[in-house]
């Protein structure tokens, strides 16, 4: 049995592939039989199998040249860049009953002075 994913030819009781670990058989939600990944209906029952794998397309074949180059063009830019940082979290005794009734942009805007 040969592999959609991968082409990898695999013995005929194999579940799954040898060479990418792809499921190799399409199990029919109505019956339980197991089918060829080929199959559109369950060769037990005969219901289509909606869960059939479906091959991946390739990136290249949707995505328009101008933004295919213009994102190989600027790879360097949207890769970003690692950071160590720090962030406290406090939660203050009764401040979600305090920000419950306001809207979320102005519970954002809104602080408590602090005393030290």
């Amino acid at each position: 049995m040969r592999c959609p994913q991968c082409a990898q030819e695999n013995p005929a009781t194999a579940r799954f592939c040898n060479g990418c670990g792809s499921r190799l058989e399409t199990v029919c939600g109505g019956c339980g039989q197991a089918n060829p990944p080929s199959s559109r209906f369950c060769n037990g029952c005969g219901q289509p199998l909606s869960g059939a794998p479906v091959s991946p397309r390739a990136p290249d074949s949707y995505t328009p040249r101008h933004l295919a180059e213009k994102i190989l063009t600027s790879k360097a830019a949207l890769e970003g860049e690692r950071k160590q940082v720090t962030v406290l979290f406090a939660d203050l005794k009764g401040s979600m009953e305090l920000l419950a009734d306001r809207d979320p942009e102005d519970a954002r805007r809104f602080s408590i002075p602090c005393s030290s």
